[in-house]
């Protein structure tokens, strides 16, 4: 009876969530985890300097706003042999020749500016926007993965940890049950066939034990590869219903809006409307206004010194350039049509996700009523089959039966606890509001639009704004 005690209560001491009330502060929580995950998790930062790299899409664009400055320079040498004749008819010619050498050299500075392109830089400029907006929405997307695999690597820990323990227990239990039938076999009040079953069982206890062992040192691995640290002692995970829809149909709508996904594609359509109107902007006129200087020294042997200056305005009308132009338009257009569709197949992905991540959130929270209700029966029963035993209604292999139901009774609740937990981050993830903001983590949020402000307007620089 003293074996079942020690079984029972070291395998609650390890269960997963706290449903009776607050857990004993301990070396780690899962908000912890998860703020390491979000600061540290290199996936992470690489999808943030892609946004960081996406900002400078906008810069670039405003760019044809901006003028073209040019300076040019030049020098060098030539020599001049010429021989040439003067005057007015053929018999005043006078004949005249010219040689030397002199070092040519000129400076000069062109401006141009773009005054009209067929609204081509604007479109851009609205379409560089778009692609930020988007990357943003593609960082969501990542965090909320992030996060999410966070959550579960940090549930599969305790999992695997309390199913290690109950394997354990249960050996310990098996070894004791074993040195009692040996026992009882001494003084012939059992036969060699029930030490042999005892034998068995506790053979089968220990490959258990190892398997559970292995899986262990598996999900310590991942919890290192996701988060960034071993992992300790760690407290008990609870779920995020607090957070969450009260409802599946406010779920389903709260996700159509804030999903990541759902609004990427939007503005991937954005990004491919623009393209089309830039296409057709290259059928517009464009007008340019160039102006320049030039010095110029020693151009010829005899004309020392020269300067101009120039303003020219011009005009460029398409008429026709092979069809490429036109070609383009359409192909944008298909493009633009095949972004719409992938946002409806977007839509209905994610309204599959939030039904299935809250159905099973309604099937765990079942599951765990009972598998606690299936773990309570188990353990008076292996109360009774033990009672019963010593009296002799009872064989030895009806003990170790009724052990190893206790034991998965045991599997089964960490189990459906582990999933619990991680049904309702799943949840929380398919409507888009698995975020640090959301779950009130303890920790400073990377602002994107940042970096944006920094260099949206920079004119000039190669630095970016970390001093790289």
């Amino acid at each position: 009876m003293h074996g079942v005690k020690l079984f029972t209560g070291a395998a609650i001491s390890v269960l997963l969530m706290a449903l009776a009330g607050p857990a004993p502060v301990l070396a780690d929580t899962i908000e912890a985890a998860l703020v390491r995950a979000y600061q540290n998790n290199p996936q992470m930062n690489a999808q943030r300097a892609a946004v960081r790299a996406t900002d400078e899409n906008v810069p670039q664009a405003l760019s044809g706003y901006r003028p073209k400055v040019a300076l040019t320079a030049s020098v060098g040498y030539q020599y001049t042999d010429t021989l040439g004749t003067q005057g007015g008819n053929a018999n005043t010619l006078v004949r005249t020749q010219i040689n030397g050498a002199n070092a040519p050299r000129s400076a000069g500075m062109t401006v141009s500016q773009t005054l009209f392109n067929g609204n081509q830089t604007a479109n851009r400029t609205r379409a560089a926007e778009s692609q930020v907006s988007g990357a943003r929405e593609a960082l969501r997307v990542l965090e909320q993965s992030v996060l999410l695999s966070a959550a579960t690597i940090y549930m599969d820990y305790l999992r695997d940890s309390a199913a290690v323990e109950v394997q354990r227990s249960n050996v310990r239990v098996l070894e004791q049950t074993l040195k009692q039938t040996r026992d009882r076999f001494n003084v012939g009040e059992v036969t060699r066939t029930d030490v042999a079953q005892s034998e068995a069982q506790l053979a089968a206890g220990k490959t258990q034990e190892q398997a559970a062992e292995s899986q262990l040192v598996t999900t310590r691995a991942n919890f290192r590869r996701i988060i960034g640290n071993e992992p300790g002692s760690l407290s008990p995970g609870a779920p995020v219903d607090r957070f969450l829809p009260r409802t599946l149909a406010s779920a389903v709508e709260l996700g159509l809006i804030e999903n990541p996904n759902v609004t990427a594609a939007m503005y991937g359509i954005d990004i491919n409307f623009l393209q089309v109107k830039i296409a057709e902007g290259a059928l517009l006129p464009t007008i340019t206004l160039q102006a320049s200087v030039q010095q110029s020294y020693e151009q010829t042997l005899i004309q020392y010194r020269s300067f101009g200056a120039s303003a020219i305005a011009q005009a460029s009308v398409p008429l026709y350039q092979g069809g490429a132009e036109y070609s383009l338009i359409r192909q944008s257009k298909e493009n633009l049509a095949q972004q719409r569709l992938n946002l409806e197949t977007t839509r209905d992905q994610t309204r599959a996700s939030v039904v299935q991540a809250w159905g099973q959130l309604v099937a765990t929270k079942a599951q765990v009523q009972s598998a606690q209700a299936q773990v309570q029966a188990s353990e008076i029963a292996l109360n009774g089959v033990r009672e019963e035993a010593k009296a002799g209604q009872r064989t030895t292999l009806d003990v170790l039966n009724a052990q190893q139901a206790l034991v998965n009774a045991r599997i089964n609740l960490v189990n459906a606890q582990h999933d619990r937990v991680v049904a309702s981050y799943s949840v929380l993830s398919a409507v888009g509001r698995l975020s640090p903001q959301v779950l009130g983590l303890p920790t400073t949020t990377y602002d994107a639009s940042v970096h944006y402000h920094q260099v949206r307007d920079s004119w000039f620089g190669m630095r970016t704004p970390d001093g790289r």
